[in-house]
């Protein structure tokens, strides 16, 4: 297991993309790392094709923690995320200190909102190209893309792409104190 001393929080809210957050979710626990899931109030959210997810508390009630990495799925979810103030603190924070944020689909809205995509290179899904440029970053059309701590992938197609980069990448950073 690569990721014994890691630390990951993955965000859940209102219709998020099922397969994005659950395979990253169930291949960080397999790679051994300490994961929560945190919402936006609700015990509970249903994903876009109706499996829940249940959280372990809400985003505030993570605000003081330090990740090693920040999961941000698709789906609908974002656009309610980016209107928290605590999800945009954790990413902002986690992103200062070098650690990972990864994100796919429409996840990276909530990078643009908590103005880290200056300069860097991303993907997403298509639809939200004009937003990612709008923020600063550098859109590519690619199954994945990392750019020093950030990792981007567009559609659940690119799940397994995308997470081999993630654990890759997290072996190599520093675990959070």
């Amino acid at each position: 297991m690569q990721l014994n001393n890691k630390k990951a929080i993955v965000f859940a809210a209102p219709e998020f993309e099922d397969r994005e957050l659950f395979y990253p979710y169930l291949r960080l626990l397999e790679e051994g790392a300490q994961v929560v899931i945190a919402g936006l109030g609700e015990k509970t959210y249903k994903g876009k094709y109706g499996i829940p997810a249940e959280t372990d508390g809400t985003t505030e009630s993570f605000i003081k923690d330090t990740f090693d990495i920040v999961i941000i799925p698709g789906g609908h979810a974002p656009d309610k995320l980016r209107a928290n103030q605590a999800c945009l603190d954790i990413v902002r924070k986690t992103h200062e200190r070098g650690g990972i944020i990864a994100s796919i689909c429409h996840g990276p809205w909530v990078m643009a909102s908590a103005n880290i995509l200056k300069g860097v290179k991303l993907t997403s899904y298509h639809t939200i190209k004009d937003d990612m440029v709008n923020a600063g970053g550098n859109w590519v059309d690619a199954e994945v893309v990392v750019d020093k701590n950030i990792v981007t992938s567009r559609t659940p197609k690119d799940l397994p792409a995308f997470m081999r980069e993630v654990i890759a990448l997290a072996t190599k950073v520093k675990a959070a104190v």
